[in-house]
């Protein structure tokens, strides 16, 4: 199939008419010139310049555009095209264009590999290949591998659309939500879900609530439980826009509850502690929602001295070391991630100031990308707390 795949695509991209003229030579323009000069881009260069973004799609890149023909654009609703080039739409109009932009070379040969991949945007776009067509999101590839100085261009037959649905309004009109959603309201955090910060929930369906002991939620809904709601469902969201091959690959996310989730993969099935992952990647325009079928409960906060806690850093050190030192970057990142996570959410009576210091590295260390940066971002906050502690004794 893969093979059958590649081909298509071969014969995608030697037979590429869309342009009008020859393509040769495309290699020696950026995208935004390419794109001006193949005659068939009209609207989407108009969109660009309208958006301010021709100087940045002629920067160095490298990026991926799937781009819509002046036929796609004719497709959307009488007036779309006109309203969004009025000055006070920039930003939906930003918003729609570079969801169409994605970072970096992704070859034709490359895409039959992906399920998705995210945009500049934020939002991802699904990638989908069905009898030998490959779509992104509902639109139709016609054309790849167009070479440009600074990436690639693909062709697209359709204007693909970001959501423009917050997390709460997804939420509602999936129509499967309705206990989390009223919970949220309960516990005042409704606002939060429809807010412009970007968040990760992980959100338990109305059968999974139903699993609690009888009673369970309707003793939570009651004013006196506030808190604790709130402390329940803060456990399921995540700071920013967390996919899911980036859960699995991290394989510990610290929570607004501030206490740790696990994802793990078992017999193929991802899982979020002890809940099944049924459904992922829903964008929402402030978010992402993956969707469960259990409530997850958060631990009980445990007491600890100093002197524990200082043990548990330098065990985890003792570990962490030859781990590092062997290579394993990753896997000692993950160890100290762990541990600095577990002293900030899981133990009480630690100082405040290291519990502070602690919650700052983590969240520093989870907008980190290079391992071993992350490794010594952690390390360095463990000794910090570790002197701060000993100096306590």
């Amino acid at each position: 199939m893969k093979r059958l795949l590649k081909n298509f695509f071969t014969a995608l991209s030697t037979g590429a008419i869309l342009f009008g003229s020859s393509i040769a030579g495309a290699a020696d323009k950026d995208i935004v010139d390419t794109a001006v000069s193949a005659g068939s881009f009209k609207t989407l260069a108009a969109a660009l310049q309208a958006a301010d973004l021709v100087d940045a799609l002629k920067g160095d890149g490298p990026f991926t555009v799937f781009a819509p023909t002046d036929e796609a654009f004719a497709k959307l609703p009488a007036g779309t095209v006109e309203t969004l080039l009025k000055p006070e739409n920039r930003k939906q109009l930003v918003g729609v264009l570079t969801y169409h932009v994605v970072s970096g070379k992704v070859a034709a040969k490359q895409v039959v590999d992906l399920k998705g991949a995210k945009t500049l945007n934020g939002q991802r776009i699904d990638i989908t290949v069905a009898n030998g067509t490959v779509s992104v999101d509902k639109a139709k590839v016609v054309t790849t591998d167009i070479e440009c100085s600074n990436g690639i261009i693909h062709v697209i037959d359709s204007v693909i659309l970001p959501s423009a649905d917050n997390i709460a309004t997804t939420a509602d009109k999936a129509g499967t939500f309705k206990t989390l959603l009223a919970a949220a309201k309960a516990a005042g955090l409704a606002t939060a879900l429809s807010g412009e910060a970007e968040l990760t929930v992980f959100a338990p369906t109305d059968e999974a609530f139903a699993k609690l002991p009888a009673g369970t939620v309707e003793s939570l809904l009651k004013p006196e439980n506030k808190a604790k709601l709130a402390g329940i469902l803060k456990y399921h969201v995540v700071t920013g826009r967390v996919y899911s091959e980036d859960a699995v690959q991290a394989k510990v996310a610290t929570t607004l509850q501030g206490s740790t989730i696990a994802i793990t993969l078992q017999d193929g099935k991802a899982r979020v502690n002890d809940a099944n992952l049924v459904a992922t990647d829903i964008d929402a325009s402030n978010g992402v929602i993956h969707v469960i079928d259990s409530v997850m409960l958060p631990p009980e906060s445990k007491k600890v001295t100093a002197v524990e806690a200082s043990q548990l850093i330098l065990g985890a050190i003792a570990q962490g070391a030859p781990t590092y030192n062997a290579g394993h970057h990753e896997a000692c990142a993950q160890l100290y991630m762990t541990t600095a996570s577990s002293l900030v959410s899981d133990f009480r009576d630690l100082p405040p100031h290291v519990v502070t210091n602690l919650k700052h590295v983590v969240t520093q260390a989870q907008h980190t990308s290079c391992p071993t940066d992350r490794v010594w971002t952690l390390r360095n906050g463990l000794d910090q707390a570790y002197i701060s502690m000993t100096n306590v004794r």
